[in-house]
Formats: structure tokens, sequence, C-alpha cells
């Protein structure tokens, strides 16, 4: 599985403008639950029975943008000026309000004259200005710098400031809903190798810990950690890993788990909601739909795959289970001429998803100001769409219209940077697969108006808007009625049904066998192949509209295969032979094998592990991972052929992965810098295992030259005895894969002098040192 380092990007800020005219804004009261609670009463979801505070700043930038457009287009603008959006807390200044708009007071104070009766009101915040803000990107960098000043600065300056303000008594019956700081924890997952990133660590770490712990002392505040989106943290590999770092951070603050409500994603990207045609189902014998070269192996297509997967993973990592998810809709619609209305009928795996993808971007990765993209949801309260996903709300964090970099070098006072993947004439093999970023041109500075994103993001809404009014498709269609069997062989069923009727219209069905899916179908028959002679199947069939909607089940249909005839092809292929384990270390097995033979030709071999299936192969080789080390294992090899016949299993082969913890010689490596003032300093590891087998357990050990101490280390753990030094992995990292690393650091103290060590040991053998 290949792990990426994908990006979205924002500060959102208001550009100044000339107000012509107040708007009469009154909070908005959203789609879904109504039930009211006493707003000064500690709620588990704070959007229900609330409504939420419209900023009349972003809605008086609409109304300027609706009379520059003009026309229909200017007419949706104005549908949509009413929305509640985010307030930006983007710079320490913003507070007190700057020349990019009025301050934190200002919005408070309307949010009381905005809310009605005794209804509570929900403003939404976002905390956006940790020292070393946004290490792995450019356009949205800040003025706080990743020193221990600038985490004095934060602290005091910027968050206590805040947190004393919303505990003002006149703001207790505001539900303040706190995005807090977008991208700073998954950086910590996926760009620990950028220097920048390891300066800012701690940083995170500790700043966002204690932001957690000042704004629950507030009173009033649901704070939602930032948790990227699906194609950053969708792949396990990322999953897991994040799922342990924000239990971390929240473990070290004074208040646990309690400081947290839930998590928010696709926080100014463009991730859709939910890819209507796709699924990640079988494509051909072997191949998944997830395989093709834009999802890159991630199963989370969209952001309901990937809050189902967080919630999944959060909860194994000890957050409770009434956690909650957010996903930002603002511009995640994709609707436009270009989205696709049916699931397309390619028998290519990587034109079947470029036509049925309902995100249109060039690559998962481009982030910055994407061209085409369009308002997604409006803002919804306890949404139903997937029960998996835990959903308070759809929200706008990031306000449409606001730049989320410049496409070209702009000089600026705010600390943002000219960030290549805002530029549309760039490309990047790494992060982008070679394509251009697909950045819209003439892009201001990150978080100014930007009119020609505005126009195309209404232009391109989805669902899209009717004059201020939309009613999102919540219906499902009906269940396809008489499926029945018109025609059978002893490998395959030619199956039909009636259609099934719905609002806006059937985009495709589902054939499910046994209850697993085993096809999709555009109209309304299918043909199952690969069946066994004389067997007998229960047949289901669902309907799914254009919104995602999923029908209820057909009523179940009986299949029987007919027996095998001679004109039939019913021979199954040859044992494979041959079994044989190539490299083998602590964690993987390399197995090849000789090539079946078949009347019709080999279509495929499945492997098996002490009798589980764990791959599905066309050729004669196939790499077990993620094994326990030093343990025996069993496998077998069959073959099968377009047919669906399959051979007898090969003969077992026993093998035996490598025991772990040891590592030759000059085979680890050991990247240590550190960043000094006064009498304290930051430490930062990153330990490269860069021999063939992995290190489980491991321990690294060395010599302080000048008598320095560590004070508070993370993720990991330390023993110190005089100057030597013993580290021990987190709960998380305790395995180095091969080729692989594990990074953490400290904060100590010296006493003038902080020579580094030159004698770093893993597991007792020394390492190199980068």
């Amino acid at each position: 599985m290949r792990s990426r380092s994908l990006r979205p990007r924002n500060v959102a800020v208001t550009r100044p403008v000339a107000v012509a005219a107040t708007l009469a804004l009154a909070a908005v009261p959203l789609v879904g639950a109504t039930t009211t609670a006493s707003a000064a009463e500690r709620v588990d979801n704070p959007f229900v029975g609330a409504d939420q505070y419209v900023n009349s700043y972003w809605s008086e930038n609409v109304v300027d943008a609706a009379a520059e457009a003009g026309g229909d287009l200017g007419q949706d603008m104005l549908a949509v000026a009413d929305t509640p959006t985010s307030v930006w807390m983007d710079r320490t200044t913003a507070i007190a309000g700057n020349e990019d708009g009025p301050g934190l007071r200002h919005h408070l104070d309307a949010a009381l004259e905005q809310q009605q009766g005794d209804t509570p009101l929900v403003f939404n915040l976002v905390i956006y200005n940790l020292p070393g803000r946004d290490c792995f990107a450019l356009a949205s960098q800040g003025l706080v710098p990743a020193t221990p000043e600038g985490m004095e600065h934060y602290k005091t300056e910027y968050v206590d400031v805040i947190a004393d303000m919303l505990a003002e008594p006149q703001y207790a019956d505001l539900r303040v809903v706190a995005t807090i700081e977008p991208d700073s924890l998954p950086n910590l997952v996926t760009n620990t190798s950028e220097p920048a990133c390891q300066t800012a660590a701690p940083y995170y770490r500790e700043g966002v810990a204690y932001t957690l712990d000042r704004l629950y002392e507030a009173g009033n505040v649901y704070s939602y950690i930032d948790a990227a989106h699906a194609g950053w943290l969708g792949w396990e590999s990322n999953a897991g890993p994040a799922a342990q770092v924000f239990a971390e951070v929240v473990e070290s603050t004074e208040h646990g788990y309690d400081t947290v409500t839930g998590f928010v994603t696709n926080t100014a990207n463009s991730t859709p909601l939910r890819e209507p045609f796709l699924d990640d189902v079988n494509f051909t014998s072997g191949t998944f739909v997830r395989q093709a070269d834009f999802y890159e192996w991630n199963t989370d297509f969209d952001e309901l795959d990937w809050t189902e997967h967080l919630y999944d993973e959060v909860t194994a990592a000890g957050f409770p289970s009434d956690i909650g998810m957010l996903i930002d809709t603002s511009r995640n619609g994709w609707g436009g001429p270009d989205r696709p209305t049916a699931e397309s009928t390619s028998t290519d795996l990587n034109t079947y998803v470029d036509e049925s993808r309902a995100d249109r971007r060039n690559h998962r990765g481009a982030w910055c100001n994407p061209d085409g993209a369009g308002l997604g949801e409006r803002p919804t309260v306890s949404p139903t769409d997937n029960a998996g996903s835990h959903l308070h709300a759809y929200v706008w964090v990031k306000p449409p219209g606001e730049s989320d970099g410049n496409s070209e070098p702009v000089d600026n006072d705010q600390g943002k940077g000219f960030d290549r993947m805002c530029d549309p004439t760039y490309s990047e093999q790494d992060r982008l697969g070679g394509n251009l970023t697909g950045a819209l041109p003439n892009a201001p500075v990150a978080g100014q108006w930007f009119q020609d994103q505005f126009e195309m993001l209404v232009a391109n809404a989805y669902p899209p808007i009717d004059g201020g009014t939309v009613d999102p498709d919540t219906e499902a269609p009906t269940a396809p009625g008489n499926v029945e069997a018109t025609g059978t062989t002893s490998t395959s069923v030619d199956l039909s049904w009636d259609a099934s009727s719905d609002d806006t219209g059937v985009t495709r069905y589902t054939v499910l066998v046994d209850g697993e899916t085993a096809g999709t179908s555009a109209t309304t028959s299918h043909t199952l192949t690969g069946l066994t002679p004389s067997s007998t199947y229960e047949v289901t069939v669902t309907a799914r509209d254009a919104a995602g909607n999923t029908s209820a089940a057909s009523a179940p249909v009986t299949v029987t295969t007919d027996e095998a005839t001679g004109g039939e092809d019913t021979q199954a292929p040859t044992v494979p032979t041959g079994l044989a384990a190539g490299d083998v270390t602590s964690s993987s097995v390399e197995l090849t094998w000789d090539a079946a033979s078949d009347d019709t030709g080999v279509a495929g071999y499945l492997v098996h592990r002490d009798g589980d299936e764990v791959a599905d192969v066309s050729g004669t080789s196939a790499t077990d991972s993620g094994l326990d080390a030093g343990t025996a294992y069993s496998y077998t090899v069959t073959a099968y052929d377009a047919a669906g016949n399959t051979s007898a299993a090969s003969t077992a082969l026993s093998v035996t992965t490598e025991e772990g913890g040891t590592t030759p010689a000059g085979d680890c490596t050991v990247d240590y810098s550190v960043n000094s003032w006064n009498s304290g300093f930051t430490g930062s590891f990153v330990v490269t295992n860069d021999s063939d087998a992995a290190i489980d357990g491991w321990e690294l050990t060395f010599t302080f030259a000048d008598g320095q101490t560590i004070d508070q280390i993370w993720s990991a753990q330390a023993s110190q005895s005089g100057s030597a030094v013993t580290i021990t992995p987190a709960a998380w990292s305790t395995t180095i894969a091969p080729g692989g690393s594990v990074t953490f650091g400290f904060n100590g103290s010296h006493s003038g002098t902080n020579t580094a060590p030159d004698d770093f040991a893993l597991d007792g053998v020394a390492c190199d040192i980068a």
C-alpha cells in the first residue's frame, strides 16, 4: 500500500470591502433535528436544536460578488449569502481585528444579536496560529515561529486571550464550535521526514493540548480536532498512526477526552462527500477499484468513507464511543457539466474510474484552488447519509470565495509564501503523479477574496442552488422487484429484474450473492459468472441513486447452476508446483511457484496462509506481509480459470519468519538535530532501519557529552542515568520496518555547551550518524 503526503490548504480571512448596505441576516435554522435544550447545558451534539451564526462580513463579500457577477449567477450567490461559515483566527491580530476584518468580540456580539429567544446559537470558530504553522506547505504558513518564545506567545497572547473572551459571562449561552488547528497533527503522521515538521512537531503537540484544555475550561466550547481528509490519511498505514497521535495528544491534556467533542474532516479541501458511482469492489478477477491510479490503493474514496474509517480507528485508540464527526462541505460539490451522470461502462480500470468519479481533480493531492470544484451540501445538522460516520453536522469551515494561496509570488506581511501547488503551470511526480496542479490562475494570497473562484463554486454547486432553497435528496429508491434467472449454465446465471423508482432517478444496481457484492449494472440485467456447477445461490439486488441513497434489498431469489456437461469448461487447472520461499524477513515472506496449465488458460492464483486466503494474483509470485517475527506459517497455492474451475491445493510449504530485534552493525542510521536557546534545547531524532529485517521492540542508547538532561519527550519513552540515555518506543512505533524509520523528540536542558552525542546504538549495535 502506497502512503502519500496529501494536503488541503487554507488560511481564511476576508478581504476589506466598502459596505454598501447592512444585511438583515438572522441565524439560519438548518436541516436536521429540532429538539431543543438549554443553551447552558452541555450537550452531546452542539448543533442539535440550535441556529448558527452568519458572518455578515463574509455575507457582504458575497453581496458584492453577486453585484459583480450579475444575472442568474448573481441571484444564486445571493441565495447562499446567509449560509453559516466559520470565523477564522488566523493570526494574533485577528483577535482584535485587522485590515482583513473585524475582531472576535465583534463577531461574538453580533452572534448575541442574532440569537433568537431561548434557541441556542452555534458560533463556528477556527483556531489556527500554531508555532511553525503548516510546516509542509508555504501558502498558509504563519507568523509565530517554532521556538520556545513562539510557544509562549501562542499560549499567552493568542489562546489565553481567546479562551478568556469566550468565558466572559455574556457569551455563556453561545455554543462555540472550535475547529482546532487545521493540518497540524496530520502533518506529524505523513510529513515527519520534512525538517520543518520535525522542528514544529513538539510545538504542535504542546500547542494543541494547551488549546484543548483552555477552551474546555471556558465552559461553552466544543472542540473538534482537524483530521485531514480521505485522500490524505485514508490509507491504513496513515489512519492507524493518525488515531494514535490524536490519542496521545489528548491524553497529554489535563482534562483528557472531555476536551474533545469530535473530529472535523475535509477542512478547506474538495474531497467529495460521496462518490455515487464508485465502490471498492472487484473490477476484474483479482483487481479492485482501489488499484486505479487515482486512488493508489486507498480504500476511502470519499469523506463518508473516511469519517467511518476514522471513527473506528479513534475509538479503538481510546476515544469514547460518542465521539462525533463534522465534514467541511463548502467546496466539495463537484457539480457542473463535467459531473458524471452514470457509472462508466469502460473495461479499462483507469478509464472506468476517471469517467465515473465525481472528483474531477487531476490528482487527489491537488489541494490549491482546484479548477472545477463547486459548493457542496449546505450546512446540515445530524445528517443521516451514513450511520457508521457518526456525523454531527455538515459545516462550511472554509468560507467559499477565499483563496487557498497565490498562483504567483506575492509580497505580503502575513508570513505566507508562494507554494507551487497553487501554480497552474506546475507538475510534480511525487505528490501529483506527474499531473499539473489544476489550480485556478490569477489567485491572490491565501484568505483574500477570489472572485473567479467564488463564481466557479456557485456555478458548479451540487446540490444545485435553486432560489435560495435546497432540498437535499435523501429519498432512497424503491427495492427492485421480480428478480429472476433468465438463463443458466453450469458456471453462470443471467438475471433480470423490474426497475426501481426514485424521485431523482436510479443510477446503478448492485447484485449480491449470498449477501456479498458480486457485480453492478446500470441496467436491469446482469450475468453472474465463475459459479460452481450444480450449486445453489441466494441472489438479491439493491438500487442506488446519484445522491448515494441505497434501496432496501429485493426479495431474495434462489438460483441453481446447471450440471456440468461435456461441452462446457469444467476442467480445473493443474496443481501449481514448485512452491518456494524467496526473501524472508521478520515480517514478510516472498513466495514463487511454477505456472499451472489449463485447457482454456489459467486466470489467476489464490495464496492461502494457514488455510486463509491472503492473496489473489495473476502471476506466479506473491509477498505476504504484516507477519509476526520468529513464527512458522504454512502456505498453499491453487490455480483457477475463467470459468471458475479451481485446482487442488499445492503441496504445503512451511516458512518461519526471521527473529526480530537485532540489526547488523552499520545497518541503522540516526539523524539527530537540535534547536538551542539559553539553557534549553529541543532535540529531534529520525532513526532509520537500514537492514533487510524488521526491528521489533527496539532500544536506542547514547551518552550526552556535556551533562544535558531530557525534561520532556514525545513519541517515545526515555530513562536517564547521569549522562547515559535509553530511549524505548511508544506503543505505536515498536516495530521499524526494513528501510523504515521512527521519529521522536524531546525538550531538554544544558549548561551552556550542547555537543551532540556520537555513540548512538540500536539494540546494542552502533549506528551511523547522518
